[in-house]
């Protein structure tokens, strides 16, 4: 089904995103390292994180300022004062059998609110830029929210569903987490897809976390159709099985409409092997958690105007901006500039690269062009299916510098330039060092391209004669010279040779 389709039959989707800030040295309320990944199974915690009784959770400040970049970067609105909750629940993998967390009800609790991420209708691709103006075509952020997150559970065997027993592992309880949720305004999967790697994006801008991680970013989405009741889908383990939940779940609730079957508020879990959507349980009410405010920790002053200058002037460039600075000071093209900016990993390698040699166009084209092909190429053979490939483990930014420099200096031709390129992304040798072992530089000097003209001219004096009356004939002669130094010989300087060499004949 297509997008208009989908529009058509009312089709709501919401999304909580839960971002991990992975990039934190500790864990949101005490010292216990963030990276827990490393770590042998509860080796990671204390008794803070383990909810023991008589312990005091003492807030991470930089996880305040790193929450609030990812407001920002989202257009939301920073309170003057933000506080915390107690969600209320029990379950084997939260310790204290609650959830420090933000709740709204009362009061603005939360550390960002009313945000908004914009839609380029015409490229079909989502923008975002700080203090921009909402368009009508635009995905409302409800809140971003600071909470801890919970322990893991284990099962005994993750490719059955027959489990006898499950393990705990408390490492992950406490770490820093950001949960954004967005208003139902999605109306296709397509879309939902798009704005989770944009968003991806603006994470690694910012700093605040590493997508690669697993577990590091997580998405639950809620679908309604026709304005029936609102299905959450949990336990989704990547961006593709998002959207793919999303088809099998609007078409599950199209099927059972047509049936005249009422579609229950409930949560259904994703079967990864089945790639279809399961009923877990009954959806749960606000009432259920019975939220109250956390007594252990007080209401926190953020500084109001002041506070949001002082994290803005810490945040890094954003996709957007860095974007436009592509186009506009660096005269990269809309295609070009959108590939380098999408991707923070090949922006900076664009970057750094321009440190070696200044030419924006000429580097980017070798770039996009020739090193991203040959790196996609490799990802989808199947010696390196499923391996990422690092950038400048292939070929450095200062050998892609040098490809550009290269072409400028030496006036390679593409055909060479290219096959030079190919030699040095297979050997990680410098493409200078290709260039002087293959002894293919430019010929520009005028002796040796006068030397060049007299050889040619004496295996074949008619062209003097027929010079006379045929002007090609000098660009036959560069071709002859051209064919013998591989086109190594400056073209414009053999012509302008080669006529004065003509003229001196005739006269």
């Amino acid at each position: 089904m297509n997008r208009k389709e989908m529009f058509k039959e009312n089709l709501k989707i919401g999304l909580e995103i839960h971002c991990q800030l992975t990039n934190l040295n500790t864990k949101l309320f005490c010292n216990c390292l963030s990276n827990y990944r490393n770590s042998l199974p509860n080796d990671n915690t204390c008794p803070i994180c383990l909810g023991l009784p008589g312990t005091l959770p003492l807030l991470n400040k930089r996880a305040v300022d790193f929450a609030s970049m990812v407001c920002i970067a989202l257009n939301c609105k920073i309170p003057e004062k933000i506080s915390f909750y107690r969600k209320n629940y029990f379950y084997p993998d939260l310790p204290k059998n609650f959830q420090i967390t933000q709740y709204n009800s009362y009061e603005i609790s939360s550390i960002g609110y009313e945000g908004h991420f914009s839609i380029d209708d015409d490229s079909g691709a989502f923008t975002q830029m700080a203090n921009s103006k909402p368009s009508k075509s635009q995905i409302r952020i409800s809140r971003i929210q600071l909470e801890e997150d919970p322990g893991k559970i284990v099962y005994e065997d993750e490719k059955t569903s027959a489990n006898t027993y499950s393990l705990i592992d408390y490492n992950r309880a406490g770490v820093a987490l950001i949960e954004i949720v967005t208003e139902p305004d999605f109306s296709s999967s397509h879309d939902v897809r798009i704005f989770l790697n944009d968003l991806i994006n603006i994470f690694e801008y910012l700093g605040v976390c590493d997508p690669s991680l697993e577990g590091s970013i997580r998405c639950d989405v809620n679908v309604s159709l026709r304005g029936g009741k609102k299905v959450e889908i949990k336990n989704i383990s990547s961006f593709k099985d998002v959207e793919k939940s999303i088809n099998y779940e609007v078409t599950r609730q199209r099927t059972m409409i047509m049936h005249d079957m009422e579609v229950q508020a409930e949560t259904r879990h994703w079967d990864e092997k089945r790639k279809i959507t399961i009923s877990s349980r009954s959806k749960e009410e606000e009432e259920e958690y019975r939220y109250f405010p956390e007594p252990d920790i007080p209401v926190i002053l953020l500084g109001g105007q002041s506070f949001v200058s002082s994290i803005r002037s810490q945040m890094h460039e954003l996709p957007n901006e860095r974007l436009q600075r592509y186009k506009e000071q660096m005269g990269l093209s809309t295609h070009t500039a959108n590939i380098l900016a999408n991707s923070k990993k090949i922006s900076d390698y664009f970057e750094e690269s321009l440190k070696h040699y200044n030419s924006p166009i000429e580097i980017s084209n070798w770039i996009v062009n020739e090193l991203l092909s040959k790196i996609n190429e490799m990802e989808k053979s199947d010696a390196s299916k499923g391996v990422v490939i690092d950038l400048a483990a292939k070929m450095s930014p200062a050998m892609i510098a040098n490809m550009a420099k290269l072409v400028s200096e030496k006036g390679l031709n593409r055909n060479m330039a290219r096959e030079i390129f190919a030699k040095s992304f297979q050997s990680g040798e410098d493409p200078y060092y290709i260039v002087k072992s293959m002894n293919v530089e430019k010929i520009s000097d005028s002796e040796e391209i006068l030397s060049l003209i007299t050889e040619t001219l004496e295996i074949q004096p008619t062209l003097i004669d027929q010079s006379k009356t045929n002007p090609n004939v000098v660009n036959f002669i560069l071709g002859l010279i051209m064919k013998k130094t591989r086109g190594r010989t400056n073209p414009q300087l053999a012509i302008k040779l080669i006529q004065d060499v003509l003229s001196s004949k005739k006269n």
